[in-house]
């Protein structure tokens, strides 16, 4: 084993999430007068922290979302994953193997840790991560593409950052790994290959995954 930590995203790598979470937003920012198409969802917002869709909205319109605005989607988003959310296909073979192995891993994700908690529930992989493995951009002050949250998570979990390896799936993820200063094996079943620029691996199947990290 090369890395002696595995640091998974969770929208689009461990819980299949981002069609569910991108249509809603896509969505809701139409309603409130941000035309918003799906695609424009993938490309802008995709492994974003709540509060850079509000700093986008702002730059680009001048305008606020409403105070309620993250209430309301998690609302809608926590719903639709009681009705729709699975795993991804393959993590479960993945989460295993590395228990078995006993190599150390964790989630860090642009998401509130509430999110990550009900979609985890939700899939049934809670019973891979405990309190201890779960950490969210609400830890630290700026989400990805800063590479405070990679760091952070490195260092509860008692590994310099060249030790780790980070799984990701958005080109904001990436960015955030490099600037950590660790690998990063890049997820391409959503992201186009070519915007994943500067991971140190890209794989499409996540059953390639194992494999890789050996």
């Amino acid at each position: 084993m090369r890395h002696d930590l595995v640091i998974f995203d969770n929208d689009g790598v461990l819980v299949d999430s981002e069609p569910i979470s991108n249509r809603l937003l896509a969505a809701h920012l139409t309603e409130l007068g941000h035309p918003t198409s799906y695609e424009d969802s993938i490309r802008d917002y995709m492994g974003s922290a709540m509060h850079r869709i509000h700093d986008l909205v702002l730059e680009r319109t001048g305008r606020r979302l409403p105070d309620d605005f993250d209430d309301v989607f998690h609302a809608r988003v926590f719903a639709a994953f009681e009705r729709e959310l699975k795993p991804v296909p393959g993590v479960t073979e993945v989460l295993e193997k590395l228990t078995a192995d006993g190599v150390p891993y964790c989630v860090a994700s642009s998401g509130s840790h509430e999110r990550i908690r009900v979609g985890h529930r939700t899939t049934g992989l809670d019973r891979w991560f405990d309190d201890g493995r779960v950490f969210s951009a609400q830890d630290v002050g700026r989400g990805k593409p800063a590479p405070d949250l990679f760091l952070y998570a490195a260092e509860r979990m008692g590994v310099a950052p060249e030790r780790c390896v980070v799984v990701e799936d958005s080109p904001l993820g990436v960015r955030a790994a490099v600037a950590a200063g660790m690998d990063v094996y890049a997820f391409s079943a959503m992201t186009p290959a070519g915007r994943l620029r500067g991971a140190t691996r890209l794989f499409g199947r996540m059953e390639e995954l194992a494999d890789l990290l050996i």
